[in-house]
């Protein structure tokens, strides 16, 4: 009996040998006159990754995440830049999730190149994260986005910008996430943007429940802090969230010129209502008026620039109204058309550039269940979105500023390299066509 057994084993082995191999030839051997071989020579899928990292340890970026951010609890444990350097990476390669950091650990020649003989595993990583929510590393963090648009801002020649801020919904099925107004559950950051380079000055991660409309004179504070010495907020714009008197009366005391969208409160619609037929003239596809406008607690008066438009009437529609109003409150003296084409812009200076930070570097979901281990997720999203903004504005050609991060990773980052050591020396080889 046992020989029968053992000899069903050694059949059903040669069989599956035989099965392996058949499957492999039929790889091998591929539809189109091509054959699939495997090689031994190191190579890496993301040699233009390689010039990335290497640009962040140019910036002595892993240094300055060793300084502000906790160091490991004892000598063999890893440091925050073991954990941060491959999540920057991994973002900017297109990343998702914490779990595509093995993508990273398994590119022998990546490793090879940059600093990451030592890499912690993904599940490690997420552990890191929630330690790193309750010990301080989300305050060090923001010094070290400070020192990247330190760098970034250090020979631009800009002394004032113009800054845009905007709360952004991510929708999250969380135990501890909180219903947003927009009816999901999730988180709802604060985020703003330097309109000139693209730069994310600063950013406040908050719970879903949060209104957009809180804090926002703190969170435009902050990005003030956040600018190196020598430079300034000239400009600020925002949508009806940030229509507040306190905000109004800093812009006002600072020199900022603003545009900000109004609240069709009372006060507005009662101050609309009062021009005349000779105040509106037409304006693209309806009309165009201004008038002058006080709020209860502001110092000094302000514009509001208003827009008429008809509404399109739809089927089953429960309103009355035949006219929807668009109203910008704004301290600037150009004509209201200018002003209007300048606050449009923010859709895709901080709008836009929104979109590419949750989509483009992965921060449209969130990988802990903890709100603050979230928050330092999101920040770190936000370091490796600057760092890669940085590494196209100094180094690549001014044709490549406006590539959105998937055409960097197709035309740069998702580049073939061969990973030779010859004379001591570690060499990257690509096409020569990327030199």
């Amino acid at each position: 009996m046992k020989n029968l057994v053992d000899s069903n084993r050694y059949v059903l082995s040669r069989q599956h040998k035989y099965l392996t191999n058949e499957v492999m030839d039929m790889i091998k051997q591929t539809v189109l006159p091509f054959k699939i071989e495997i090689t031994k020579d190191m190579i890496t899928s993301h040699a233009g990754l390689a010039l990335l990292g290497e640009f962040a340890v140019g910036l002595r970026l892993l240094e300055a995440i060793d300084k502000n951010l906790p160091a490991p609890g004892s000598g063999a444990g890893y440091s925050a830049s073991e954990h941060i350097l491959p999540l920057i990476l991994m973002l900017n390669g297109g990343g998702r999730s914490l779990e595509d950091l093995r993508q990273i650990r398994k590119d022998d020649g990546l490793r090879e190149v940059l600093p990451l003989k030592r890499m912690p595993s993904s599940d490690a990583t997420g552990d890191w994260l929630r330690r790193s929510g309750i010990n301080g590393s989300l305050k060090g963090l923001a010094e070290v986005n400070r020192k990247i648009i330190k760098r970034g801002l250090k020979y631009d020649g800009i002394k004032g910008y113009t800054l845009d801020i905007d709360a952004t919904g991510i929708e999250a099925e969380k135990e501890l996430a909180k219903m947003t107004y927009k009816g999901y559950l999730g988180y709802m950051p604060m985020v703003g943007h330097l309109a000139e380079n693209g730069f994310v000055l600063g950013d406040e991660f908050r719970q879903g429940n949060e209104a957009p409309a809180s804090r926002n004179l703190e969170f435009i504070k902050y990005c003030k802090k956040q600018l190196p010495s020598g430079k300034h907020i000239k400009a600020f714009r925002a949508d009806s969230a940030a229509y507040q008197a306190d905000i109004i009366n800093y812009c006002h005391g600072n020199g900022i010129k603003f545009a900000i969208g109004a609240d069709l409160d009372k006060a507005v619609v009662r101050q609309i209502k009062s021009l005349g037929d000779s105040d509106w003239r037409v304006y693209q596809n309806g009309f165009i008026a201004e008038t002058v406008h006080c709020m209860n607690k502001t110092k000094q008066s302000f514009r509001l620039v208003v827009i008429r438009r008809p509404i399109q009437v739809k089927l089953f529609n429960e309103t009355d109204e035949k006219e929807k109003y668009t109203v910008i409150a704004t301290n600037r003296t150009e004509d209201v058309e200018q002003v209007v084409r300048w606050y449009s812009q923010r859709g895709q200076c901080s709008e836009n550039r929104i979109k590419e930070l949750k989509i483009g570097f992965g921060m449209e979901r969130m990988p802990c269940g903890q709100f603050e281990a979230n928050a330092v997720f999101f920040r770190i999203g936000v370091l490796a979105y600057n760092v890669g903004r940085l590494f196209v504005l100094k180094t690549l050609d001014k044709s490549w500023h406006s590539h959105q991060v998937q055409t960097l990773r197709w035309k740069l980052y998702e580049t073939a390299g061969k990973i030779v050591f010859h004379g001591g020396v570690i060499w990257l080889k690509v096409r020569r066509h990327y030199q």
